[in-house]
């Protein structure tokens, strides 16, 4: 599960700013210089940590068969693992945004700490999200 949800990703939800059925996101590598911080709202305040290198595009990649389904109670965000290949880049945080608001410009959504550096050299990278989701709402 995600370690940060971001505080406006709440009241984005209820105001219907994102659509967590209709709306493309992405997930965004970030370097050991981020700070992470529950109060960010917009993939522009934590983009000058974002990872570059081989096999790495700026912005991150889509995330593909994005579901959002309710269990008793409990609301669930997920999609497939993000997977990099032939890359070589070292990452330390996953930001996941929503690619599609515009006011305000790619809202974030949630954070992972990967809890240390991690390094791919010319490799695969893949990020794997938890069995139970990316995100819960209880």
């Amino acid at each position: 599960m995600a370690n940060i949800i971001y505080n406006k990703f709440k009241e984005y939800c209820g105001d219907g700013t994102i659509d967590l059925d209709t709306h493309t996101f992405k997930c965004a590598l970030l370097d050991n210089t981020h700070t992470p911080s529950a109060g960010y709202s917009t993939f522009a305040e934590v983009s000058s940590a974002e990872v570059s290198g081989t096999g790495y595009t700026a912005g991150g990649e889509t995330l593909v068969n994005v579901s959002w389904g309710d269990d008793e109670g409990t609301s669930t965000f997920d999609a497939d693992d993000v997977v990099w290949s032939d890359s070589r880049f070292t990452a330390r945080y996953a930001v996941i945004y929503d690619d599609t608001t515009t006011t305000p410009v790619d809202a974030l959504i949630c954070m992972y700490d990967l809890t240390s550096d991690r390094v791919v050299n010319l490799g695969t990278f893949t990020l794997a999200f938890d069995s139970e989701g990316i995100l819960k709402i209880e």
